[in-house]
């Protein structure tokens, strides 16, 4: 990780019920996701690097030094190129759209825009929302708008706390291919706070896990979900995400191939991807059952060979199965009977059946 093109921030923070004590190292591009339990000091890790608490300790963004206790360093939060998105869009009520995203603008010294309003309010698609007032916005317009505000300061990093929390399930499902085109099309890094792991595993390339104000573990989120040493690699939650690419489509059966490091996966698709998009998948623990030989004769479309990493217990008579295919990690949640019938043992060489899997989109 360069020097000068990640987040470092080292942080405390004491109060009578709690305290906050993180080292983190982030990617200096892309999501990464803050997550853990209610309480665990997800925002206030985040208010704490916006300086909008008085956290002791040092941040540096991109070489940017914000906050250095030891040499008395300290820049505010208007002076932080930042931009924060709440739970709620927090948008000024007497201002049209238009009026809103052009407040960030103005924050923004002219030499130092990289994000027109015209890009900010393309990539959210609110370009007819503009003579628009606020309270005619439904709340997915709203965090749309607060967003693209955000955008036209032309941060360097762009902090999101919950933003979807306060939406629902239809609201959210609008909000998420926007938030998904950020990271696509602008090289802004975000720090994206959230309870919920499908968000994580849909949007975040890197994840800090956080309990009672520590850092658990800080990795790639494909990494941290199948790490068998971490709680999100155990119970019913447990579940891995594989990246691939569409190869091809066929029609009559509406089945795509899609192509990943550990070979070839075909998913039903009523709407097919163009050939050569990128998706994400999202594969139950609970859906990966285990062969020693390959399997003939099976309804179970995707049987993958792959190699035991390690395996634990996990809960009466269940055992999890960390695996390997390519360079892809896979989970597999199988009884205890099962593994010890099949004498598994890390390095083994087996089949694994994927009996269900879900586009994350």
């Amino acid at each position: 990780m360069s020097t000068s093109h990640f987040i470092s921030a080292q942080l405390q923070l004491s109060r009578s019920d709690f305290s906050l004590d993180v080292d983190l190292q982030l990617p200096g591009h892309g999501v990464t996701a803050l997550f853990g339990p209610s309480g665990c000091g997800k925002t206030t890790c985040l208010r704490s690097l916006a300086g909008l608490e008085r956290a002791q300790g040092r941040v540096a963004v991109n070489g940017n030094v914000w906050q250095d206790d030891a040499r008395k360093q300290w820049l505010p939060t208007h002076q932080r190129a930042l931009g924060y998105v709440f739970q709620e869009a927090s948008l000024f009520p007497h201002l049209s759209v238009q009026k809103n995203i052009d407040y960030g603008l103005k924050r923004t010294p002219v030499e130092r825009r990289k994000v027109s309003r015209d890009r900010a309010v393309g990539l959210l698609g609110i370009a007819h929302l503009m003579d628009r007032m606020p309270a005619t916005l439904s709340g997915g317009e709203r965090q749309r708008v607060a967003i693209a505000r955000a955008l036209a300061t032309s941060p360097e990093v762009l902090l999101m706390d919950e933003p979807l929390a306060a939406l629902d399930a239809q609201r959210k499902a609008e909000v998420l291919p926007y938030l998904e085109q950020l990271q696509r099309h602008l090289q802004i890094p975000v720090i994206y706070v959230s309870h919920s792991l499908d968000e994580v595993a849909r949007l975040a390339q890197y994840m800090v896990l956080l309990d009672a104000g520590r850092v658990v573990a800080q990795d790639a989120v494909t990494v941290l979900l199948s790490s068998l040493d971490l709680p999100l690699a155990h119970g019913d939650i447990a579940s891995s995400v594989v990246h691939a690419t569409v190869q091809s489509h066929d029609a009559t059966d509406h089945l795509s191939t899609l192509a990943f490091d550990g070979g070839q996966l075909q998913l039903v698709m009523a709407h097919p991807r163009a050939v050569g998009t990128q998706v994400q998948l999202r594969v139950q623990a609970r859906d990966v059952s285990l062969s020693l030989g390959r399997p003939e004769s099976s309804s179970i479309l995707n049987i993958l060979l792959a190699q035991v990493l390690d395996l634990r217990e996990d809960g009466p008579g269940q055992v999890m199965v960390s695996l390997q295919s390519g360079n892809t990690r896979l989970l597999a949640r199988i009884t205890q009977h099962s593994a010890r019938a099949l004498q598994l043992q890390a390095g083994l060489p087996l089949f694994a059946q994927i009996k269900g899997m879900a586009l994350l989109d």
